[in-house]
């Protein structure tokens, strides 16, 4: 596509996001109310919320990049990286979270038969399927090779028993894809399969994790006796680990791409309204040099995602994505301790309109997570120690 078509495209795109996109879905999120997740039981904030998201939808741009023929955009990595911009300069909210748009529709589109592609990536699409992972389990923590949730071949159908932990809304997901182990006499790494199933199938159970925050996006999650349709067996029987490990590095470029920060107004922004003096500056210089730092290493970290993103369309992540989720986790975390200091004493309200009923500080702890999901920055560190950097393990 000339540079001719591609002004044209920015042109039109940004036409379409003037008239498409409501002035309410180019605010700040709220509350998790404002997050639109799709799925068998969703529900609309709003009529605004509505708009946005079926008009995204419509012209497959919920996944602008995605084939046509199962729904998605069809756009080109330039178009889409125009539009990725034009909906940036209007501070667009995501249409549709997804888990089955950030971490399992990439797995589908490369290891998927036909046939499956054809049945459960236009659902993710559509927004008509919420998605939950099952991959951590209480006794295989950073060692994900090491699970044991046990896979049985009862000839037309899988039998699925054991624990997951850690599973990102378990409680609201219509449907789990799921890291089992079909062969216990292989070798760890050789002995897991991708499955796809259900979650309202008999057997299957969740409780709640509550955290330090007061929120529980996290949940225990039990299968006893799960049939699981073998039609839904994603790539061979007891190889996996590959798509495992393709997954998360999608995973990790979603829980990186925090460090973006996603606030209308800049760190420097709150903060001068918090802390403005008469001759229009914060005062504090420590916490001045701070936010300055902060903006800065948010914007290098803002180029360097779509420089990764750039490359990574010519040959995959790999190893990059563990970068991005380390930085971009770090940066969240430095993000809210700033705003907790911007805020003086009223970022330690747990409760309370007038102080936004205790978000920063419920957000502020939630950060503390971000170091652990999708892998440890230990074993972050490890990866970009060992696949990167080339450093010698011993």
């Amino acid at each position: 596509m000339s540079e001719i078509d591609l002004e044209k495209f920015r042109e039109e795109t940004r036409t379409w996001l003037d008239e498409n996109c409501p002035e309410s879905q180019r605010q700040p999120l709220t509350s998790e109310d404002d997050v639109f997740w799709g799925g068998r039981n969703a529900t609309f904030q709003s009529p605004d919320q509505e708009k946005w998201f079926k008009a995204m939808a419509g012209r497959g741009w919920t996944t602008p990049t995605w084939p046509s023929e199962y729904g998605g955009g069809g756009l080109s990595k330039k178009q889409a990286k125009i539009l990725h911009e034009e909906m940036r300069s209007i501070r667009a909210r995501n249409p549709l979270q997804s888990f089955g748009i950030s971490m399992l529709g990439p797995a589908l589109l490369k290891f998927a038969t036909e046939e499956q592609k054809q049945r459960f990536i236009p659902p993710i699409v559509r927004g008509e399927i919420r998605w939950c992972q099952g991959y951590s389990e209480p006794n295989a923590g950073s060692d994900l090779a090491a699970l044991a949730t046990k896979c049985e071949d009862k000839g037309d159908h899988y039998l699925i028993n054991g624990q997951k932990i850690w599973t990102s809304y378990a409680d609201k997901a219509d449907w789990i894809f799921c890291l089992v182990r079909t062969d216990f006499e292989a070798s760890k790494h050789t002995g897991i399969s991708f499955i796809l199933f259900d979650m309202a199938s008999e057997g299957v159970s969740t409780k709640p994790i509550l955290l330090i925050s007061g929120y529980s996006p996290f949940c225990e999650t039990f299968f006893d006796n799960v049939k699981a349709e073998k039609d839904n067996l994603i790539g061979e029987i007891n190889k996996g680990w590959s798509i495992a490990k393709y997954l998360l590095t999608h995973e990790r470029e979603m829980i990186g791409g925090m460090g973006e920060g996603g606030s209308r107004k800049t760190l420097g922004q709150i903060a001068a309204e918090k802390r403005v003096t008469d001759e229009g500056g914060i005062q504090d210089a420590l916490l001045r040099a701070d936010i300055a730092r902060h903006e800065i290493d948010g914007a290098a970290f803002m180029f360097t995602m779509e420089r990764v993103k750039d490359e990574a369309k010519a040959g995959g992540l790999g190893a990059v994505s563990s970068i991005l989720k380390y930085r971009g986790t770090e940066l969240n975390k430095e993000r809210l301790e700033l705003l907790m200091s911007v805020n003086g004493s009223e970022s330690l309200a747990w409760g309370g309109d007038n102080v936004g009923g205790g978000d920063l500080a419920r957000g502020w702890l939630r950060t503390k997570a971000n170091s652990i999901e999708g892998g440890t920055s230990e074993v972050q560190l490890n990866i970009i120690a060992k696949r990167i950097l080339e450093l010698p393990s011993e």
